[in-house]
């Protein structure tokens, strides 16, 4: 592939300069449009439905010193913000003045970006403008990075277990990929890329995404570097220090508006095998520093199935909440989420070490925000909702055709209902926080011999209250083969329902049926032709009394 320089844009040198208010505006804007377009470039590329048709994904630019200034609007906050910390990470080990035109960098590593093997992240340089792109003189000389167009996205296969949470450890899981060379000077790595195809059943499918990877962020590069070229800039990092000083100024502004204190709350999740786990926060607003602090001492250690949440994510979903009552119309870059700090100790549930597994980590992971936002709801009453079904339930069917192919479907979502508002009703099936789409139905039934019998709201599932909370949903499919099948199925809040808030009732917690059996495991399940699996999704707690 033809690594993206300035030489296949034309771009022409200018030196760096203050911006002014205005053009900043017009540069942020095309900066927004660019790094969308990334992402729109992605989604159309991708082999994975969960990417293509639900938005499970990032993509986010970032300056040379790896700090994110822009996030495309598509995309979920655990992967975002994620990424937001994973780039950090991987510019460690492969500093901009060690890669070379061309180059690609990769990992799935979960302890350093969004926390399950299944999500691989790709960085791809930006070059500098001609007649200013070397570093040094002389032979010796190197072009200059300037930027680095990110994505994350969750890939359908990458070996080993599975989606579901049964792996016993992260080594089960599926293959790690370190923090490598993806690409070296536009061509393959060729023993990274035999590394990685040898390990996965889908090595098609799982090129295909990649490659979508590399191509959405030459998008990228070439917007940015039109971007540039228009307005006479040589490299983003002014313009990135502007953003990133603005958006913090505004964060810490926001925090200053709350008065001092420390809030404490507690939530409790339970998983289908009736496992619990409690997630315990204490919220520390400091107006005079102009931060705020997430504790999660207290929370419950380290989980034997595949929940674990590693601190990236758990700082992804943390930070997601807090600015959602804080300042959401302030751009989310490096700037806006420095004045936020999380603190979870080390092992716990909350800042899994390896190797805890953790595939399934969004359990967990999208269930933060509801004991956050409880802390909250004394400090912002009218900008936080009640506990809504919190993750999706996820789930993978894998099995035989009746001429022998095998078959595995991509991780197919469904949502529960949300919490109430102050003012409004909670929304019905909608996935909150991720804000992932479900795939559609004819898509899943296309990916494999699935036959939908029900997709339907769920009755009364909704917390009653001033405002009620929203419903679930009742799905039930069965598989249509002569030959067993295997489900992977992640599923929660079956017992402790979605709390209500000042006054709301709890809405209905979920059900997980095979044959009309609650399942009462974690781990995947063999089933027989003609077994009908129902799923029961909660409904959203009510917020405010009911009125008589």
């Amino acid at each position: 592939m033809t690594p993206v320089t300035a030489a296949t844009t034309g771009l022409a040198a200018a030196g760096a300069r203050a911006i002014e208010s205005i053009e900043l505006e017009v540069l942020w804007g095309s900066l927004i449009s660019t790094v969308n377009e990334q992402a729109r470039a992605l989604q159309r590329a991708a082999f994975s439905p969960i990417v293509r048709e639900a938005g499970d994904l990032a993509n986010a630019v970032f300056d040379r010193r790896g700090r994110m200034v822009a996030q495309a609007v598509t995309g979920t906050p655990g992967h975002i913000n994620s990424l937001a910390r994973a780039a950090a990470a991987i510019l460690d080990e492969y500093p901009p003045e060690t890669l070379r035109p061309g180059d690609v960098l990769i990992t799935n590593d979960p302890y350093k970006t969004a926390g399950q093997l299944l999500d691989v992240t790709v960085l791809s340089p930006v070059w500098a403008p001609a007649g200013v792109e070397r570093a040094g003189t002389g032979p010796g000389a190197v072009p200059r990075v300037i930027a680095f167009f990110g994505s994350t996205i969750h890939h359908t296969d990458v070996g080993g277990y599975g989606i579901g949470a049964g792996a016993r450890d992260v080594f089960e899981e599926g293959i790690w990929i370190p923090i490598c060379r993806l690409m070296i000077a536009g061509e393959r790595n060729p023993d990274v890329w035999k590394f990685i195809l040898s390990n996965v059943r889908e090595p098609q499918h799982m090129a295909g995404d990649l490659h979508a990877q590399i191509a959405s962020g030459e998008v990228g590069a070439k917007r940015l570097l039109r971007l540039c070229e228009h307005h006479r800039l040589s490299d983003i990092e002014t313009l990135s220090d502007e953003i990133v000083r603005r958006s913090e100024e505004a964060t810490r502004a926001a925090i200053r508006a709350l008065p001092a204190g420390r809030h404490e709350a507690a939530s409790t999740l339970d998983l289908a095998d009736g496992s619990e786990i409690r997630i315990q926060v204490a919220v520390t607003i400091d107006p005079d520093a102009g931060e705020i602090l997430v504790d999660y001492a207290g929370s419950s250690g380290a989980s034997p199935f595949g929940i674990n949440v590693v601190k990236n994510y758990t700082h992804a979903y943390t930070t997601f909440t807090i600015r959602s009552v804080l300042n959401p119309e302030v751009p989310n870059n490096y700037g806006s989420l420095l004045p936020i700090k999380v603190e979870a100790p080390e092992g716990s549930i909350v800042n899994a070490v390896s190797p805890a597994p953790c595939t399934a980590r969004h359990v967990v992971g999208m269930f933060l925000p509801m004991p956050i936002l409880q802390a909250l709801s004394e400090v912002v009453p009218d900008k936080v909702i009640a506990e809504g079904a919190g993750a999706v339930w996820t789930m993978q069917v894998s099995g035989t055709h009746d001429d022998g192919r095998p078959f595995i479907t991509a991780m197919f979502t469904y949502a529960g209902g949300v919490g109430a508002r102050a003012t409004k009703p909670g929304l019905s099936a909608v996935a909150y926080p991720t804000g992932v789409s479900a795939v559609p139905t004819e898509v899943v039934e296309g990916s494999a011999p699935i036959r939908f019998l029900r997709k339907e709201l769920r009755p009364d599932s909704g917390g009653a209250g001033a405002q009620p909370g929203g419903l679930g949903q009742v799905i039930e499919f069965t598989v249509d083969t002569r030959q067993p099948w295997v489900l992977n199925a992640v599923t929660s809040r079956m017992s402790f329902a979605p709390l209500g808030l000042r006054g709301g009732q709890a809405g209905a917690p979920g059900r997980f049926l095979v044959n009309g059996e609650p399942v009462r495991t974690q781990a995947r399940i063999t089933l027989q032709p003609g077994d009908v699996v129902r799923l029961e999704l909660p409904g959203g707690g009510g917020y405010g009394s009911a009125r008589s």
